[in-house]
């Protein structure tokens, strides 16, 4: 090359690349100029009020905390209800036929069907297709799959994400366990009832081993009949959504609990979850499989005097492993209310269970669905209960509870005949016979078994 035009092309390659440089760099700028914010996004749905329905449990409280912080970020306020669990579904069944005014859907794990076939809930892609609506930073795959696939979704469509969710775990007092023996919570169903149990309970002292919540209806149904099940092997239907309750397996979980009750407190049949957070927080019980969400209860000075003797396991294992209970909800934008309460709902529900609010979720009381915030070792070494529900998520149970739109109804026989059960009004076969009976008449009349409907979801 000849040497008088090196000069010129080494300062053209310069200039080139200044000017390169600065173009990037205006563009970064006007791009991030321009990049998604909450407070941008929310500017034209500022002024309106959104309804929520929420539940007397750690996490919605954990949110009516946090709520101030949305609401003066977009000029969107949430206003809330607060009912019992036992009442919710029911009162949104009304409000979807009746045209009420709630905006903000609370889907429990076992209402996504029935929500979901009815048209009831706005699919999220209808927001996360909108670019002045969805956050870049969404990250769904930033979710515990189970818990977005079980809560959030129905027939491979997004509905809902993952808000208020649970892991059974075991809570123990482990001072109680040390006085009678023990070093280590039992590891197994089996040993719980014929090692534990016995030296734990001391009716006259009004001090028992274990309390299994069971009150008749849902807690009955989920909380304490499909909890036995599946550790033994057993489910409620087979893979046609036949009754499964007379197999062996099934019937062994359904006697073990007959077995255990006399290790439990007096009136068991009556304990909701309430009543039996309180027995082990009271100092009456030493062992309960509750959901993980009740961690803030159990250590409340004002509510419990368990104090440090309070630990935190896995439910145990049984004869089919660890199959821990499955529970929680997802927040989803009723289909019914209008376009601009239905953006405001969205952006709600998108920053409440966002990565960025995981933490001050968790820190408030609540439990995120979000994996990212419990890889934090400082958060696993401040709450115990981290590690073990961790592992239940991840060997859990999708289908701990049928999610179809026929659960409630199916729910019900369970709760009116699993407690007959557990009274001795009928045996564990009579019963199980019963429910199954029943169970699978009412699938029949909604056409699982003549090809109206696909059998799994």
């Amino acid at each position: 090359m000849n040497q008088r035009f090196t000069p010129r092309l080494t300062m053209f390659k310069q200039t080139t690349a200044v000017m390169f440089m600065t173009a990037t760099a205006s563009l970064l700028a006007a791009s991030n100029a321009h990049a998604w914010t909450l407070k941008e996004a929310a500017e034209p749905y500022s002024g309106t009020t959104i309804k929520a329905i929420f539940l007397d449990r750690p996490g919605y409280k954990a949110a009516q905390k946090l709520i101030p912080q949305f609401e003066k970020e977009t000029g969107i306020k949430v206003r809330w209800e607060v009912i019992p669990y036992e009442n919710t579904r029911e009162k949104e069944v009304l409000n979807f036929v009746g045209g009420g005014d709630q905006d903000i859907v609370l889907v429990d794990v076992v209402w996504i069907g029935e929500f979901a076939s009815n048209k009831w809930l706005v699919p999220i892609k209808t927001f996360t297709d909108n670019p002045k609506l969805a956050d870049p930073k969404l990250n769904l795959p930033g979710f515990f799959p189970i818990l977005l696939d079980s809560f959030g979704s129905w027939n491979k469509t997004t509905y809902g994400l993952p808000f208020d969710n649970y892991s059974g775990l075991m809570f123990y007092n482990k001072c109680m366990l040390k006085e009678a023996g023990f070093s280590e919570p039992p590891k197994t169903w089996d040993e719980l009832l014929n090692t534990y149990a016995p030296k734990l309970t001391k009716p006259d002292k009004n001090q028992f081993a274990f309390a299994l919540q069971s009150r008749r209806g849902e807690t009955q149904s989920a909380d304490s009949f499909m909890r036995v099940l599946w550790p033994n092997g057993g489910s409620l239907l087979d893979a046609k959504f036949k009754s499964n309750l007379m197999s062996p397996q099934s019937q062994a979980g359904l006697e073990y609990r007959q077995k255990l009750m006399k290790y439990m407190p007096p009136g068991i049949v009556d304990f909701d979850h309430a009543e039996a957070v309180n027995a082990l927080a009271q100092g009456q019980v030493a062992m309960i499989t509750e959901w993980s969400a009740f961690y803030p209860t159990l250590t409340d000075p004002s509510k419990s005097k368990i104090g440090d003797c309070l630990a935190i396991t896995t439910e145990p294992k049984g004869a089919a492993g660890l199959k821990p209970a499955l529970g929680g909800f997802s927040l989803a934008v009723n289909a019914k209310s209008n376009a601009k309460k239905q953006a405001a709902s969205w952006l709600f529900i998108q920053w409440i269970t966002s990565e960025e609010m995981a933490k001050p979720y968790l820190e408030a009381g609540g439990v995120s669905a979000r994996t990212a915030v419990y890889q934090d070792k400082a958060v696993q070494d401040k709450y115990p209960f981290v590690k073990p529900m961790v592992e239940s998520w991840q060997g859990g149970v999708p289908d701990y509870r049928p999610r179809f739109p026929e659960w409630p109804a199916v729910s019900e026989v369970i709760g009116e005949w699993g407690s007959k059960i557990m009274l001795g009004q009928v045996t564990v076969k009579e019963g199980a016979q019963t429910i199954g009976t029943k169970t699978e008449d009412i699938l029949k009349k909604a056409g699982y078994y003549d090809g109206k409907k696909p059998l799994l979801k």
